[in-house]
């Protein structure tokens, strides 16, 4: 994302002012929160092979023709493009959650959950670093998006090559492999039998509100970090380009190399009865909370100390990494059948935070000054803290009755369940009987 940012990183081809520039960072969000939702209901229809991969192809086509079009219409352009970037991307999480819920066992899902969705850390990593490079080492910005549009092609073509939506579609899996999937996760067809999807028990679903309110203090700051992060180290800490994007790097590594081992860490204590699923995920999604907001207000509070600063910033990602085995991999806890719905609501709502976010930053920086900036991760830390309040109180492991809609109705009939909760020990039976 940082890559709009062209003014402080080439210093000056583009006279855009900061507000401007916190406009062209969060209109990508624009289009990216449309989408969440067809994405979600496409992924459960179709499967999540075509709804991610189109989606992707979309966004590295306008990646590729970003330098054409700012030099014809300059930052209107620009904007116009980040928004269809954004309508190809906001498929992305939905899609990979219908993938996940058809790929994945119980036992696995946080380990397994957290290495794909930690993939966005990966690239994070690699577009600061090779970004860094290319802005340093080439005359002109426009290498880095020839570089990554070109590159989105060739994975859309290895991708659809190589993935398959559900384990029947898969021309090589073996039988001891379908087996002992279909024994996990039920029968293999079920993204193209499902009755409608319940979207009066889902939006008033006291689990489903508290994972909303999660995700959108998630994603608060992340995209603080993701969007600003290197115009923070730029505008304050006066790094250049190529230091910029080593720094701006480290603490998504960190973040990835967390995600994955407490990822392996909350299955291991599921499985093994030390936890239930509902406390492993309010205890990780506590840690990416409440640890980020102390670290990143403290790194306010160490002045212009470069070494500090980024070590307190490398730490505050690297907590946030606990997200992934905590609220992100909740939607399939929730409900298996309808993951990619539930995720595009969850994801699509905490992404308005990624319009209102660089916009907001954009506002209250405009002197570059750390007195500013401190304000800014002030309100991060008191964003953080009311949201993962809610997911504390409200927040559920547990497969919900609405995951098979047509039982649920038959039971509330006959009087013989109420509309509460499967428990956990249930769970995978429940799942089986929706089919």
């Amino acid at each position: 994302e940082d890559n709009a940012n062209m003014e402080d990183y080439t210093g000056g081809e583009f006279n855009w002012d900061q507000e401007l520039q916190g406009v062209i960072l969060s209109s990508f969000y624009w289009g990216y929160v449309i989408t969440h939702l067809p994405g979600g209901i496409l992924a459960e229809k179709f499967g999540g092979k075509w709804t991610l991969s189109l989606g992707i192809l979309s966004t590295a086509f306008f990646t590729l023709i970003t330098p054409w079009a700012v030099g014809i219409g300059g930052s209107t352009a620009l904007i116009i493009i980040r928004v269809l970037m954004g309508l190809g991307e906001g498929t992305t999480f939905p899609a990979l959650s219908a993938l996940l819920a058809s790929w994945i066992p119980l036992k696995e899902r946080s380990k397994l959950g957290s290495l794909v969705f930690g993939g966005g850390q990966v690239g994070t990593i690699l577009g600061n670093l090779i970004s860094g490079y290319l802005l340093h080492s080439f005359d002109g910005w426009s290498s880095v998006f020839y570089f990554f549009g070109g590159l989105g092609v060739v994975w859309f073509i290895l991708f659809t090559l190589l993935c398959y939506s559900d384990p029947q579609s898969h021309p090589f899996i073996s039988d001891k492999e379908k087996d002992f999937l279909q024994k996990e996760l039920g029968a293999l067809t079920r993204d193209k039998t499902l009755p409608p999807t319940p979207w009066r028990y889902i939006l008033t679903s006291v689990p489903m509100i508290a994972l909303v309110c999660a995700q959108i203090g998630h994603d608060w700051g992340f995209f603080i970090m993701v969007t600003d992060l290197p115009k923070y180290m730029s505008d304050v800490l006066r790094f250049s380009i190529k230091d910029n994007g080593l720094y701006s790097s480290l603490p998504y590594l960190v973040m990835w190399i967390v995600s994955l081992s407490t990822g392996v860490l909350s299955d291991w204590l599921i499985s093994s009865g030390k936890m239930t699923i509902t406390f492993g995920r309010k205890l990780f999604t506590t840690i990416a909370s409440a640890g980020p907001a102390f670290f990143i207000v403290g790194a306010s509070y160490a002045g212009c100390d470069r070494a500090l600063v980024v070590a307190l910033f490398t730490i505050a990602m690297g907590l946030m990494g606990t997200f992934y085995p905590g609220m992100k991999v909740n939607p399939l806890d929730l409900s298996p059948n309808y993951a990619g719905s539930l995720m595009a609501v969850t994801n699509g709502i905490g992404a308005i935070t990624g319009i209102i976010a660089p916009y907001v930053v954009g506002i209250m920086t405009p002197n570059h000054s750390l007195e500013e900036w401190r304000i800014v991760f002030w309100i991060s830390f008191a964003v953080f803290h009311v949201t993962n309040l809610a997911y504390v109180m409200w927040a559920s492991g547990e497969v919900q009755p609405w995951n098979t809609p047509h039982l649920m109705n038959k039971s509330v009939e006959s009087g013989d369940v109420n509309q509460d909760t499967f428990s956990e020990k249930e769970a995978p039976a429940a799942i089986k009987a929706s089919h």
